[in-house]
């Protein structure tokens, strides 16, 4: 337990009297330690005042924050097999699913939505980092495929927000399918002419990271978000040196070439809904010619 908790929270109670504290009173800033009240950290879409660390978000609020006004349309995402190896580790795969689902209010680790960003149509497909860590299955294959199609289907930018650690273990060769099927997914948009643009958020790593994550035409990352296939730890494991300070965060690759940019998140709604518009106006000249 924390100080907060331990110290903050009795003494708050010593000074109201009897009445109760919220335990969501508060938010401890796991990057400076600082204590942000909810309502501070809220008005600052999960961004910490005192040090600009960008907080996990949930898949409501990002749609909140993407779509103008918060106004958007969710699409109900085909279904896939539950739990096709019948697999079991502490306790079922299905069990895992039920509590996820109980505790999130979400049917898998994707959410696929419909609207304006910039007084732009686009189709947003956010990954729930919160639904068993963002893993990637055959549902959230079967999601991006949908998200693909509605986009050509509603001749739309597709944006994707990306938020995993990895492929989904239970659900095995299967899991490690998807990289292929989401690829072919981006295809499709690519070859409507429409624009992909994806954002990458802390953290995106394994099989997403090496398939539809990285083959957008815009790459754009949250600031000091973790970007890479293997953990920095098990890297220098295996290459046996030091690895450079700030590795596999977005200012890193931002450097190295492989983002295009780094946008905070307060500023990411306009810089979609400028991007959209250039790259729609490029789409037209081209189809004109």
């Amino acid at each position: 337990m924390s100080w907060l908790t331990t110290y903050v929270r009795p003494k708050i109670r010593n000074l109201l009297g009897k009445r109760d504290v919220p335990d969501n009173l508060w938010t401890q800033c796991e990057s400076c330690n600082q204590m942000i009240f909810s309502n501070d950290l809220r008005k600052s879409l999960n961004v910490c005042p005192h040090c600009g660390h960008h907080m996990r978000a949930l898949v409501d609020d990002r749609l909140a924050w993407t779509f103008d006004d918060g106004a958007c349309t969710r699409i109900e995402l085909p279904r896939a097999p539950s739990d096709p190896l019948g697999f079991r580790d502490q306790k079922k795969y299905t069990d895992r699913l039920k509590e996820n689902r109980a505790r999130t209010h979400l049917d898998e680790a994707l959410v696929v939505a419909h609207g304006a960003i910039g007084g732009m149509k686009a189709v947003v497909a956010v990954m729930a980092y919160e639904f068993m860590a963002g893993t990637m299955g055959a549902a959230l294959g079967e999601g991006i495929v949908a998200a693909a199609r509605l986009a050509v289907l509603q001749q739309a930018p597709l944006v994707v927000f990306t938020a995993s650690g990895g492929a989904r273990m239970q659900e095995g060769m299967i899991s490690l399918m998807q990289m292929p099927r989401t690829t072919i997914a981006v295809q499709m948009v690519k070859d409507a002419g429409l624009p992909y643009v994806v954002v990458l958020t802390n953290p995106t790593t394994g099989g997403v990271t090496a398939s539809f994550a990285m083959l957008g035409d815009i790459q754009i990352a949250e600031p000091n978000a973790l970007i890479g296939f293997a953990g920095p730890r098990v890297i220098e494991q295996t290459v046996r040196e030091t690895l450079p300070d700030g590795f596999q965060r977005s200012e890193y690759l931002f450097a190295h070439g492989m983002l295009d940019m780094v946008v905070p998140r307060g500023a990411l709604r306009d810089t979609l809904g400028r991007l959209l518009r250039l790259l729609s106006v490029k789409d037209q000249r081209a189809t004109a010619a």
